[in-house]
């Protein structure tokens, strides 16, 4: 195996360590979302329970939550969106980079010979 092939590997189970590892090692543990423990917070400083400033939009028009399904799907466009415009920014950068450099050489030389 290779020197590059070990380092993939070895990377690859340290990933999986830390992925799984906190849901061995903490077996029973409450794994909450932020929003929940920054109503607890919030309540457990001011003590009186939080009250969100306002209603989300769509769940206005609706006339209730939105399924969790549906927040799933908004949650997964929304970070494929973002993966989307980092993706471009950085293969721009690269061809850029890449394409961009071969054509200014070419300049400097062109503009080096008599």
């Amino acid at each position: 195996m290779s020197r590059n092939g070990k380092i993939v590997l070895v990377s690859l189970i340290a990933v999986v360590v830390l992925a799984l590892g906190p849901l061995f090692a903490l077996r029973g543990a409450e794994f909450g979302g932020s929003d929940n423990a920054g109503s607890d917070k919030v309540a457990e400083i001011t003590g009186e329970e939080y009250e969100p400033w306002f209603t989300p939009i769509l769940e206005q028009l609706i006339g209730g939550e939105l399924p969790g399904e549906v927040e799933s799907l908004f949650f997964c466009v929304q970070t494929g969106l973002g993966v989307g415009v980092l993706a471009y920014g950085f293969g721009y950068l690269v061809a850029r980079k890449k394409y961009g450099g071969a054509s200014s050489e070419k300049n400097t030389n062109s503009e080096k010979k008599p």
